[in-house]
């Protein structure tokens, strides 16, 4: 069993890596300050990956079934199930990332769409609770932020409850069945709902003009795993909780919170249906992570939340970086901020993306600031977040 109860238990420690501090000058610190949420500025011969790292604790907290369909990612074949998982009555949450793949003999339009099959003996009843769906589209990057940005924004009350009869197949979301996906188009859903009896998640491509229910039923097979991709799967960890081992002070210099590196923070892994084999979710993509850092200032400085695209030089796929996440009140109010927002992405440094920055109520007091963040589909991880003290 992937899910073997709600209780709360440590993972571990991360780890603290080589101590690097940087202080920056007045330029760089008023462009921070003079910033707008979420827009980019330039701080030259600034940002480095040795920033000192923020030890951390992680705790898996009690979350819903979730599944991500990115394995394949780009389905070559005109008619294909990318992703079949069973599902327990309860809480359940499903990333859809797949591409109209198809290019032979020719390049097709075809749809790409999610269906939950009551396998129960009772209605089933859905009720949404996040609700992100974005139209097809061949920017990737503005696909995945605003995907991202949607999806924390969402109170589930963009779809009505719906109810499904024993053995009937609908559509997870209505949306997807309308839309006409072009050769290369990114199909992109971010779900969260609860059921009250057994089910058949799918994620499937078939044509335009048929149903992704009559689909279902003809198409009898998962197309086979190439492991190339982020992953597919039913994975065991769906919520983590972050704290900080050290209360961060701003008299010690910048720190940065490195997550999603599949190195001190491994990648989560699960059960892929239809073959039964352990799958990895290389990406961590669609796992929510719930910040909770303490800080202080014995310097009376504030504390500058900015991000930036680190593997911008890895290779032409990482090139540019577009996220969003929620962070708690500072300068600017609580919420939800896409990054960039004045532009679709960030490229290289000098570039960083002003997130928040927070004011101390007092001297040598200790605080609290809250973030939620996922790592950003489509982009190249990991993506640091850097705290760095300013002058106020």
């Amino acid at each position: 069993m992937i899910f073997k109860n709600s209780s709360i238990f440590l993972l571990g420690l991360l780890t603290s890596k080589a101590v690097f501090s940087q202080e920056i000058g007045v330029e760089s610190r008023n462009r921070i300050m003079n910033a707008k949420q979420g827009t980019i500025v330039e701080l030259p011969n600034f940002l480095t990956e040795n920033f000192k790292h923020i030890a951390y604790d992680k705790i898996i907290q009690p979350g819903p079934q979730f599944m991500i369909s990115d394995d394949p990612e780009y389905i070559r074949i005109p008619e294909g199930i990318a992703l079949k998982e069973s599902v327990k009555p309860g809480a359940v949450r499903l990333y859809v990332y797949n591409v109209n793949g198809v290019k032979e003999p020719k390049k097709i339009e075809r749809k790409i769409t999610a269906i939950i099959k009551n396998t129960g003996n009772k209605p089933l009843t859905i009720k949404m609770l996040k609700y992100s769906s974005q139209l097809p589209s061949t920017d990737y990057f503005f696909v995945g932020k605003n995907g991202l940005s949607d999806y924390f924004s969402s109170n589930g009350k963009e779809l009505k409850d719906r109810k499904v009869a024993p053995g009937e197949v609908i559509a997870i979301d209505p949306k997807l069945e309308k839309h006409v996906v072009k050769y290369d188009e990114l199909v992109h859903g971010f779900y969260e709902f609860i059921i009250d009896q057994p089910a058949e998640i799918a994620v499937l491509q078939t044509s335009p003009e048929k149903s992704s229910a009559k689909a279902y039923t003809e198409i009898k097979t998962a197309i086979p795993s190439n492991h190339k991709n982020a992953g597919r799967g039913l994975f065991g960890v769906s919520n983590y909780k972050i704290f900080n081992q050290n209360i961060i002070n701003t008299a010690e210099g910048v720190s940065q919170l490195v997550l999603a590196d599949g190195k001190t923070d491994p990648w989560v892994v699960g059960i892929e249906g239809e073959s039964g084999k352990i799958s990895k979710l290389a990406g961590n993509y669609g796992v929510i992570y719930d910040i909770d850092l303490q800080w202080k200032s014995t310097d009376g400085k504030g504390l500058a939340l900015v991000t930036w695209n680190s593997r911008a030089g890895d290779n032409k796929w990482c090139s540019g970086m577009a996220a969003s996440m929620v962070t708690s009140a500072g300068v600017f109010k609580e919420g939800v901020v896409q990054l960039p927002s004045d532009k679709l992405i960030t490229k290289s440094e000098p570039e960083v993306i002003v997130i928040q920055v927070f004011k101390p109520k007092n001297i040598g007091e200790v605080e609290t600031l809250n973030l939620k963040y996922s790592p950003p589909g489509a982009s190249c991880l990991p993506t640091p977040l850097i705290f760095i003290p300013v002058d106020l």
